[in-house]
């Protein structure tokens, strides 16, 4: 009989058998490196004190997940790093094959057919981003650019990179935690306020003979495209340091590929294609870099590449290179990232390749046209300017809310309340931009959803205003 019902080696009788196996005298003896002012003294509360029979369960899980609120009419208008897209039924069903779902993506071993997936994965992004070399694959955008500037600082021997000041808060805080303790310097970039764009007679004083990297958000975390990708290239080269551009991968399908105006190495978020939101995860890191060996011999994961039988008769794939592996490089591997989102890559290569280019750009302009339209609707609010910046904008905008009587929080409560989820508040990230919100429009989002917004907003700055 069990003591607890969560906890199936909580009798005495069990645990007396344990400790005597052990050769411990108390089970606290396991526990010695835990500090003893949070160490729990009672026995733990948990469940509801008995055992429950499956059908328990799953009404008891029922019950608490009833309380979740979904937003699906209209869809959220939040973005911020993780977008509201289209997932087609299709790549649901391929990436749910058996052969792609448990297959392990972990072993030089691994299946003809996954490595052939992840392929082709790597050329669509590397056609995608102009790139020469793709690895398959990362965590998330942010772990990507982490590894991209340490990267850098291995290549350059120089330890300071700078940074965008308007690039995403959560991606920063991942580059402090990975660079800082190696004593690397982060600089951030200060930005024109009439465009947001980066400032580049500040990024002239500041990149000198210690930079390793300067990186550039196209587009932006706050929406705006930076139209000077390529003069700020041109500065980056000048001082022999690597350029690193974070992308959106579907706006590519209208703006120009990062390749093409001098990106060293390239890293951004794949999950508008073919991931849904997920609660926020998994997500597809993307990291493409220029066919510069010394560049490719320090990319981290790893690399699949196509390869022939010795007579030349039959086509194979293989993984060529693991730089990133403690098996094959020991200490000194070039990273600790220790899996890939294997499944995701599959996803995505699924998504783009049903898209095709035609498909891609016809989406992209889609968005902009909606964007666009979602920018008009709520420039009309009396007290409300949309965006913030003078800039042309992909998917995502600022709105300002200074000029109504209201905090954004509030009113942002409000919509809640009228089942419209509104964009993220971002004077808790940046303080300048206080009652300003970041609100992002995609293909999901109808004519009248993005009217229902404006509406909803109209009336309750008048009516609590």
């Amino acid at each position: 009989m069990l003591v607890h019902p969560w906890i199936p080696n909580s009798s005495p009788q069990v645990k007396t058998i344990m400790m005597k196996k052990l050769g411990i005298k108390s089970i606290n003896e396991l526990y010695n490196d835990i500090p003893e002012g949070i160490m729990l003294k009672e026995d733990l509360k948990v469940g509801l004190g008995r055992t429950l029979s499956e059908v328990e369960v799953k009404r008891y899980m029922d019950s608490i997940l009833s309380k979740n609120k979904t937003f699906k009419n209209p869809p959220p208008f939040i973005g911020g790093g993780v977008w509201p897209h289209h997932v087609p039924s299709l790549v649901k069903e391929i990436v749910s094959r058996s052969e792609f779902y448990t297959a392990s993506p972990h072993q030089p071993e691994i299946s003809q057919g996954l490595l052939q997936a992840l392929f082709e994965y790597q050329s669509l992004i590397a056609d995608l981003t102009g790139m020469d070399v793709v690895n398959a694959s990362m965590y998330d955008w942010s772990t990507a650019l982490a590894e991209a500037l340490l990267m850098s600082v291995r290549i350059t021997k120089r330890r300071k990179v700078l940074v965008p000041y308007t690039m995403n808060p959560q991606h920063l805080q991942v580059v402090r935690t990975y660079l800082e303790p190696k004593d690397i310097l982060i600089e951030r970039v200060p930005y024109d306020p009439a465009m947001g764009v980066m400032d580049l007679e500040s990024l002239k004083t500041m990149v000198d003979d210690e930079v390793a990297a300067v990186y550039i958000e196209n587009p932006s975390y706050l929406g705006f495209i930076e139209y000077q990708a390529k003069a700020i290239g041109e500065v980056v080269k000048e001082k022999k340091a690597l350029y690193v551009v974070g992308i959106d991968p579907i706006s590519l399908g209208v703006l120009k590929a990062p390749g093409s105006y001098g990106a060293d190495i390239v890293v951004g978020e794949g999950q508008p294609l073919g991931l849904g939101l997920n609660f926020g995860g998994p997500l597809l890191g993307i990291f493409a870099v220029k066919g510069d060996l010394k560049i490719i011999r320090q990319t981290p994961g790893r690399i699949v590449g196509m390869t022939t039988t010795i007579d030349g008769k039959r086509r194979g794939f293989t993984l060529i290179l693991q730089t990133r592996e403690q098996h094959i490089r020991r200490e000194k591997a070039t990273s600790n990232i220790c899996t890939n989102q294997a499944l995701c890559a599959i996803a995505a290569a699924a998504y783009l390749s049903l898209l095709g280019f035609k498909g891609l750009r016809k989406l992209c302009e889609t968005i902009m046209y909606k964007t666009q339209y979602a920018i008009k609707r709520l420039n009309e609010i009396e007290g409300v300017k949309a965006p913030v910046f003078k800039s042309s904008h992909f998917k995502e905008f600022t709105v300002d809310f200074n000029g109504t009587k209201l905090s954004y929080k509030s009113i942002h409560k409000k919509l809640l309340s009228l089942g419209i989820h509104g964009g993220k508040y971002l004077g808790d990230d940046f303080p300048e931009f206080k009652e300003t919100a970041l609100y992002c429009v995609t293909e999901v989002h109808t004519k009248n959803d993005i009217d229902l917004l404006a509406e909803s907003l109209k009336r309750i700055i008048v009516k609590e205003g």
